[in-house]
């Protein structure tokens, strides 16, 4: 198989979808690697790197696009991208289809076999290539938030930790799983009062025995995520349904009640996020003020930090590329009902019930028609 790693376009996107590691293993397999020029830079790794493990440099993503049978990325292909992909073609990549109609519909045109990383599950029915971008996501979470809790960034002007005779911060996160487990370590080690909010009860237990003594576990109704929303300084949108949108957990209305210049950190933002107010920003300008609540919506949080982000992704990501390209996508999904669940549009067909239901658009299985 020909395998293609474009450059990313994304506005600050800095990681790379395949480390010279994956394509020397790659090329030991028989597999052909092109790689468009400059690809890695934003990581750190240069084009002679990848030449000395057999890699193809090209100079253009078109020719990437044209000559490779299955795409390796790492965010979903932007409208510029659209025209490049083939009918058939593997595109394999985050999509996070359910926050988009439009990128639903473009790529749907296409007719390629669009496979995402956020949809895959293992045999516990864990999303492991989602979850360590969501650790790190997470985790930059907090960072993040302390930033623009500072006055300079219209933020309130508070420390997270806050000093001896003065309070800290309050930071409530709202959901409980990877993402609010990450930012509530992060924050209770700088010292702020936390509170997790989540709907599992068995969850809401396991958090309680293994977070520091600032970490309070709070179920998650409507009537407490008000009672929460007024003391917070900093709030973590932490929510996630697989491959579907957010639900909205946060309302304009609800604005009113926080706190002046409070933060609200949506890290789901790409699937919709759990904020109505909320919308896609970037690093470049990667906050707004609705009713003197600072929002951040930063869609490609864990891309500031590449070169972790890209490591972290590649080790979770190589063993289903080396799987696809070893035995095609039709045989590794038959043979692997994990990688069959990041189908999520085949042949024009929208094979991923949730994002078909956001859309009110027709389910069908995945027939594998490659």
């Amino acid at each position: 198989m020909i395998v293609g790693v474009p450059s990313e376009i994304k506005v600050h996107e800095y990681r790379v979808a395949l480390l010279p590691v994956g394509a020397e293993e790659l090329k030991r397999r028989g597999h052909d690697v092109i790689v468009q020029k400059g690809a890695g830079a934003g990581y750190g790794i240069t084009d002679e790197e990848y030449e000395a493990v057999g890699v193809t440099i090209v100079p253009t993503r078109d020719e990437v696009f044209s000559r490779a049978e299955m795409v390796v990325k790492v965010k979903e292909p932007l409208r510029e991208e659209w025209s490049h992909i083939r009918d058939g073609q593997v595109v394999f990549t985050y999509f996070h289809l359910a926050a988009d109609r439009e990128l639903t519909e473009g790529i749907q045109e296409t007719g390629c076999i669009a496979i995402a990383y956020e949809t895959i599950t293992d045999s516990n029915g864990r999303l492991p290539l989602l979850t360590p971008m969501s650790e790190i996501a997470g985790k930059m979470s907090i960072q993040e938030g302390a930033k623009y809790l500072e006055r300079p960034m219209s933020g309130r002007g508070i420390l997270l930790g806050g000093v001896p005779g003065v309070a800290p911060a309050e930071v409530v996160i709202l959901g409980g799983g990877i993402v609010g487990t990450n930012a509530a370590k992060v924050a209770a080690g700088l010292g702020a009062r936390v509170t997790i909010m989540d709907v599992n009860i068995d969850r809401l237990r396991y958090l309680d025995d293994v977070m520091a003594a600032n970490v309070t576990t709070v179920y998650s109704d409507r009537h407490a995520i008000r009672k929460y929303l007024r003391s917070a300084d900093l709030v973590v949108g932490a929510v996630l349904i697989p491959g579907a949108l957010c639900p909205q957990l946060i309302t304009r209305d609800d604005l009113k009640i926080m706190k002046q210049f409070a933060v609200i950190v949506d890290v789901g933002v790409d699937q919709g996020g759990c904020c109505e107010t909320i919308r896609p920003t970037t690093h470049d300008d990667p906050t707004f003020l609705v009713d003197d609540v600072v929002h951040y919506g930063v869609a490609n949080m864990p891309g500031a930090v590449g070169r972790t982000s890209t490591f972290a992704l590649t080790n979770a990501t190589l063993p289903y590329v080396l799987e696809l390209a070893d035995k095609g996508y039709v045989a590794a999904a038959a043979a692997n009902p994990g990688l069959a669940d990041g189908i999520n549009i085949e042949c024009r067909k929208i094979t991923n019930r949730p994002v078909a239901d956001c859309f009110d658009m027709t389910f069908e299985p995945a027939t594998m028609c490659g």
